[in-house]
C-alpha cells in the first residue's frame, strides 16, 4: 500500500538529516564550515525560488551530451519521455 506523501517526505527529510550529520562529523571542521557558509549563501541568494519546481515545464535548451554532440530538449521529448541527469564532474 502506498504511503502518504507527507509521511514519505518526513521520513526522507529525517534520513537526509542523519546522512548530513554523519558526513559532517567525518570531515575536518574547516571543510564543514565552508560547506555551511556556501549553503547559507545559496539560501540567501533566493536561487531555490527562481528554480523550476515539480510539475513545471522546462524551457527548451541545447547542451552537449556525453559524446560532445549538441542535443536539444524538444527533439528528445518528441521521441517520448526522458530523464535528465547533470554530471558536475569529479571532485
Amino acid at each position: 500500500m502506498a504511503e502518504e506523501p507527507e509521511k514519505l517526505s518526513a521520513e526522507l527529510q529525517q534520513q537526509l538529516q542523519e546522512l548530513n550529520n554523519k558526513s559532517r562529523s567525518m570531515m575536518p571542521a574547516n571543510v564543514a564550515a565552508t560547506l555551511q557558509q556556501a549553503t547559507e549563501e545559496l539560501v540567501r541568494s533566493g536561487i531555490a525560488e527562481r528554480s523550476l519546481h515539480e510539475g513545471a515545464k522546462a524551457p527548451d535548451f541545447v547542451l552537449p551530451n556525453i559524446k560532445g554532440d549538441r542535443v536539444q530538449l524538444s527533439h528528445l521529448l518528441s521521441r517520448g519521455p526522458l530523464v535528465l541527469t547533470f554530471y558536475r564532474g569529479g571532485w
